[in-house]
């Protein structure tokens, strides 16, 4: 395999596209996240925060009832829709059209939930990434994937690639099945891992920040998060993927001197997404 190309701070210059001035929240897009279930009501939260955090103007989250009052309550700035059902998500209903929407984030594995993102996939047509139990449903109905508008983005760690392509027996041949899966179903990869790489068809891209401290519960939704952000803001997805993972890893980078590797959590990426945008204006 030909070396990755590196996605360092230079690269990521010439993606990013600064605030206009004369900006609005409707100018900054509306981002949906679909997330959450009955003690995981948290991973809609740090999406969700962090699809804010990363810029985009408008926040919907669609979540099962159990979660109304969490969202509400933590995060006052998004807005809340709700499933008819209790517990887990069975029927997604938005009362918009986003210009991209986040789903899967401790969404679980209910039957019911597998029929909702059947049928979501069926009629959605926003820019999508796919994360966690959205993964690891479709990996047992990839067939499903040819719903999916193309150049969505699915962020697998290491455990969700497996259940996607199969299992491999060298780093050489997990690439090898991850590129054949990129242009087969015409998918943007983000393989979550140290360090992080974008496979999109043939062209695959190393992410040169990031550290240990990532390694924590949650972290992967607010990735979600900000790359439903950046898709929402009119990023095409080759480079919101790129920013996405770029902006991730720098945050814990920025942290680090403060908390060390032990004591960083998903909350601190939320915290320190202010300092990553301020760096690229240096």
């Amino acid at each position: 395999m030909k070396s990755p190309y590196l996605i360092t701070k230079e690269e990521i210059l010439k993606i990013y596209k600064p605030v206009n001035q004369h900006a609005h929240k409707g100018t900054q897009g509306h981002g949906v996240i679909i997330a959450g279930s009955y003690g995981k009501i948290g991973a809609a939260v740090l999406a969700s925060k962090s699809c804010l955090k990363s810029g985009c103007g408008l926040v919907t989250t669609f979540i099962p009832k159990c979660g109304y009052q969490i969202l509400q309550i933590s995060i006052p700035e998004v807005m809340t829709v709700t499933d008819e059902n209790t517990n887990f998500i069975t029927n997604i209903h938005l009362p918009l059209i986003p210009q991209a929407i986040g789903i899967g984030p401790g969404i679980g594995k209910e039957l019911g939930t597998q029929k909702a993102l059947f049928e979501f996939l069926r009629i959605n047509k926003s820019p999508l990434v796919l994360d966690a139990d959205a993964l690891n449903i479709i990996s047992e109905n990839l067939s499903w994937l040819e719903l999916v508008p193309e150049d969505t983005i699915l962020t697998p760690h290491p455990k969700e690639l497996e259940r996607l392509i199969g299992k491999w027996n060298s780093e050489a041949e997990k690439f090898q099945k991850t590129i054949a899966f990129s242009e087969k179903y015409k998918v943007i990869i983000v393989m979550k891992g140290a360090p992080t790489f974008i496979i999109n068809r043939t062209s695959v891209y190393q992410n040169t920040t990031g550290n240990a401290a990532l390694a924590t519960a949650g972290s992967g939704d607010t990735l979600t998060g900000i790359l439903t952000s950046l898709l929402a803001q009119g990023y095409e997805a080759k480079y919101a993927s790129k920013f996405g993972v770029y902006l991730h890893g720098l945050t814990a980078d920025l942290a680090l001197p403060k908390t060390g590797y032990e004591s960083f959590i998903a909350s601190d990426i939320i915290k320190n997404l202010g300092k990553a945008f301020l760096s690229l204006e240096v």
